[in-house]
């Protein structure tokens, strides 16, 4: 059933109405010049949301502006990331910095940038990448029910974002979470960068596709202040339901040569007498008959657990395996979770529905109050993890490594959010045998290296995961940390300590003819091969590169100076991978680089199978370092 919003509150008086349409038309001037100054950006998105920009921030948001990380603050996402100069805008009406500092939009040398990004301290999120803000805002949500701080979470939306498979999965997941403190505003002005979206107007299809995930749900016209007033009133009020707001508003509201027409996505006046005219249509009339500021929250007499850094490596429970067990480096990680879980109360883990598979489980039946199952939505999952991070929480997010690619968008705006989040990718690898290539994760390294600041770790044993986790949580920016599906032998004792950019040489001697780098699954063959290869009287050296980014360097340019040759093995596609990591490493050294690597699409087979057939077993290691050497 349809529900309009409801009647204006009582206490809410004209004076309030006035001055709340003239902030609005405040901001329209402040994203009018401000765009025209640099020369670039989106005016017209930002006049269709002045309005319920202007009401939000005047009645409802509960924010020090003076404190911008004060963990009790209501949160604001703007997920239209290109209308970014009007919430520029209200920050400066609000006192966070002075208004003459909006003329400095989009320059080299200022944070207010094209679209948000947290260079800016108000800034919590980077956003801009369509349909990922509400995901952000349900990890939020979540972040503020476990802390319980009372925060409430608004995020604002455009209509062409809706057509992303992300917004879906988090209206989903906040309905199955019964996140009564998330609220969705949709700006739904009808028009995209290049035509109409996908219903236009129809604010109907928006308000029926969100009541139909459970959604608290209002249709008002978004220029109408009254009906903005009430909608929020009626939106803070629901219990046990995240709202939505469906606002029906006109893109480039205010300016008539503007409103409601195509080609103006993206495009700001012209300086002279285009720009006069659009001011004199927008008005002069900037006095309030009511002052515009932010309520400070009030913490609801709330206090916050301890949030620190995260526990040191040293802070956990020893690993406890003994040297002829075989255990999978997945189990390991879920082990180490459940010791991270009991160390400190801000680690939450996330799962796709692949927690008895990535050993999240373990987690999960010790603190399921700080687990979230997200289900098979990875883009929500990440997204998600950004925004429990910005709630001071520590995040793991597990599943399949080859899924781990439907989120790439999200794990690449983490980045740019400058967000600390855990990722941890399993069944990596033509290892996993029989499942098939769908489930083989073989470009995961790949990509988690291109994420800018990035950290990629991949254990090769037991007792080398736990260590990494629990180095993973102190760790800032994306960590990504590989593991795999088969058991395997315990290579380290319990006391062995890891560091971020190290790497372990397992086996050398002054006599090394080449060096052997693997990590995971094939440093086990390279062991094998090293036995394989002493027996024979061709002496190597074994390098276990846990830690592929940041790398040892040292290391790598040592074993190149001294034996001239490498041979890089991994359960990888060649590209991007841990060879071409070691290439990069190696620069004008003079030595020789190999790479065993999975070349070619796999297929179902046992593990031990397709390691044999892409060559990257300790066979084929003794074969390559006899042929190479032999040269």
């Amino acid at each position: 059933m349809k529900k309009k919003a409801q009647a204006l509150p009582k206490d809410i008086s004209p004076s309030l109405v006035k001055s709340i349409q003239t902030v609005a038309n405040r901001l329209r001037r402040h994203s009018l010049t401000s765009t025209t100054q640099a020369g670039s950006g989106h005016p017209s998105s930002c006049f269709s949301c002045a309005e319920l920009i202007s009401t939000l921030f005047f009645h409802f948001l509960r924010f020090e502006v003076k404190n911008p990380d004060n963990p009790f603050n209501d949160r604001f996402i703007l997920s239209k990331g290109h209308a970014a100069p009007i919430l520029w805008a209200v920050l400066a009406e609000a006192g966070a910095f002075p208004v003459e500092k909006l003329e400095t939009l989009r320059r080299m040398d200022s944070d207010l940038e094209g679209h948000p990004t947290p260079r800016n301290a108000w800034i919590d999120v980077a956003s801009g990448s369509l349909g990922q803000g509400l995901s952000v805002g349900v990890g939020m949500a979540l972040g503020a029910r476990i802390n319980q701080t009372g925060n409430r979470i608004f995020v604002l939306m455009g209509d062409g974002e809706a057509a992303e498979g992300s917004v879906w999965e988090a209206s989903a997941l906040a309905s199955h979470y019964h996140l009564d403190n998330l609220v969705a505003i949709l700006d739904i002005n009808g028009l995209g960068q290049s035509q109409a979206t996908m219903y236009g107007h129809d604010i109907e299809s928006y308000q029926k596709r969100f009541a139909s995930f459970g959604w608290h749900t209002q249709m008002i016209d978004g220029h109408s202040v009254e009906e903005t007033l009430a909608a929020l009133e009626s939106a803070i009020a629901v219990e046990g339901q995240p709202a939505a707001i469906i606002a029906r508003t006109v893109k480039g509201k205010g300016l008539s040569f503007m409103e409601n027409k195509d080609g103006w996505h993206g495009k700001p006046v012209e300086t002279g007498q285009a720009l006069q005219k659009a001011l004199q249509e927008i008005g002069d009339d900037r006095e309030l008959e009511e002052p515009f500021h932010l309520t400070s929250p009030n913490g609801n007499g709330a206090s916050l657990p301890d949030t620190g850094q995260g526990p040191s490596g040293s802070v956990l429970e020893a690993p406890q395996y003994s040297p002829d067990q075989q255990v999978a480096t997945r189990q390991a990680y879920g082990t180490a979770l459940g010791k991270l879980g009991a160390a400190n109360p801000d680690v939450v883990a996330l799962d796709g529905d692949t927690k008895n598979s990535t050993y999240s489980l373990k987690f999960m039946e010790k603190y399921p109050d700080r687990f979230v199952e997200c289900f098979i939505a990875e883009q929500n999952m990440v997204g998600a993890a950004v925004g429990l991070s910005t709630m001071g929480k520590i995040p793991f997010a597990s599943t399949f490594a080859c899924f781990l690619s439907r989120a790439y968008d999200q794990i690449r705006m983490a980045a740019i959010s400058q967000a600390n989040i855990n990722l941890c990718g399993s069944h990596a690898g033509i290892s996993i045998g029989q499942d098939g290539p769908s489930q083989m994760g073989l470009e995961d390294l790949a990509m988690m290296r291109a994420i800018a600041g990035s950290t990629v770790f991949y254990p090769s044993d037991a007792v080398c995961a736990e260590r990494l986790v629990a180095l993973a949580a102190e760790t800032p920016g994306v960590v990504y940390i590989r593991t795999s599906r088969p058991k395997t032998s315990i290579l380290y004792p319990n006391e062995e300590q890891f560091r971020v950019g190290g790497s372990k040489v397992l086996k050398s001697s002054g006599q090394d003819r080449a060096t052997i780098v693997a990590a995971g699954i094939t440093l086990h063959e390279a062991l094998k091969a090293y036995q394989e290869l002493e027996s024979q009287n061709l002496p190597v050296r074994v390098i276990d590169l846990y830690s592929v980014k940041p790398l040892d360097q040292e290391t790598l340019r040592k074993a190149a100076r001294e034996t001239q040759l490498l041979i890089t093995v991994e359960d990888h596609y060649p590209e991007g991978g841990l060879g071409d990591a070691v290439l990069s490493a190696l620069a004008n050294e003079p030595c020789q680089l190999h790479k065993l690597a999975v070349n070619g699409l796999p297929r179902s087979g046992e593990s031990a199978q397709l390691m044999d057939v892409f060559g990257i077993n300790a066979q084929s290691i003794v074969k390559t370092v006899k042929e190479l050497l032999n040269r």
